[in-house]
């Protein structure tokens, strides 16, 4: 099959599911450009992987949008938090040599997984119906007239912010991964509002890491944006069919197929590695 096709149909595959959990791609995408272009520098990996990221954000970001599940209060406070180390994560990896980052990556997508897996089994959604003092309460009611009434502590957003803003773009990975389960988990915002409000984030912190990256001329590289561009072909429609879905699949099930896929990359990755 032609390559440029392959890239077409990577591209569908990372928009559908990194749409559908609010994660925005970039932990499926990394790995497989680490798998099948080892001889691309992290800094090359993580730009076409942070650009991909910001277009299928972007596009999800627009099909949530119609949803009517984004909080943007929260999700505006949040996104200008994730900016500087956005900012200082591309900055850092220049100074990551190939084999320290595919280690790194390696364990983290293992990480990620057995957290995913624990999340899986241990999720609960807290919706808190009344105002306590220190917590920003918010209702939203969504284009299916479904009434969404949460609290959350905003300082907690903002820390959680600020370390997803660096490890993002400093792994190529979006960060909704991340994002989603502390929204959560930690802060107690309904699925749903997690998932569509973490694309908003991301949509947001990834363009900023792409015109960082693009100043540094990592985009001027043999062969590197016509990548994004077969890349993104797949990713703009596999957004819209994400976001279509996320209401209509369980998202357990999504996470345990994610979760597996993730250990089993991971663990390549690191047996290549040594």
């Amino acid at each position: 099959m032609d390559s440029n096709l392959l890239l077409v149909l990577a591209g569908f595959i990372i928009g559908t599911f990194g749409t559908l959990i609010g994660a925005g791609g970039g932990f499926i995408l990394v790995p497989l450009l680490i798998l099948f272009y080892p001889g691309l520098s992290p800094e090359t990996t993580t730009a076409i992987s942070i650009a991909v990221v910001a277009v299928n954000a972007i596009s999800g970001s627009f099909a949530y949008a119609n949803s009517g599940r984004i909080d943007y209060k929260a999700g505006l406070v949040f996104a200008v938090f994730t900016i500087p180390g956005s900012i200082l994560g591309v900055v850092t990896l220049q100074y990551i040599p190939q084999k320290l980052f595919n280690i790194i990556f390696g364990i983290l997508l293992i990480a990620l997984s057995a957290y995913l897996f624990y999340r899986n089994k241990n999720v609960t959604v807290q919706n808190i119906a009344k105002q306590i003092k220190g917590l920003k309460h918010h209702v939203l009611i969504d284009k299916q007239n479904v009434r969404y009434e949460y609290s959350y502590n905003q300082q907690h957003g903002i820390i959680i912010s600020i370390l997803v803003g660096y490890i993002s773009p400093l792994l190529g990975i979006g960060g909704g991964i991340i994002h989603v389960p502390a929204m959560v988990n930690w802060l107690k915002f309904p699925v749903y509002i997690a998932t569509a409000t973490s694309h908003f984030i991301l949509a947001i912190m990834a363009t900023v890491s792409v015109i960082v990256h693009y100043t540094n001329g990592t985009y001027s590289e043999p062969g590197v944006f016509s990548m994004v561009m077969f890349l993104c072909l797949g990713v703009i429609p596999g957004a819209q069919l994400g976001a279509y879905f996320s209401h209509k699949i369980k998202g357990q099930t999504i996470i345990k197929v994610l979760a597996g896929c993730l250990i089993l990359v991971g663990v390549r990755i690191l047996l290549k590695s040594f």
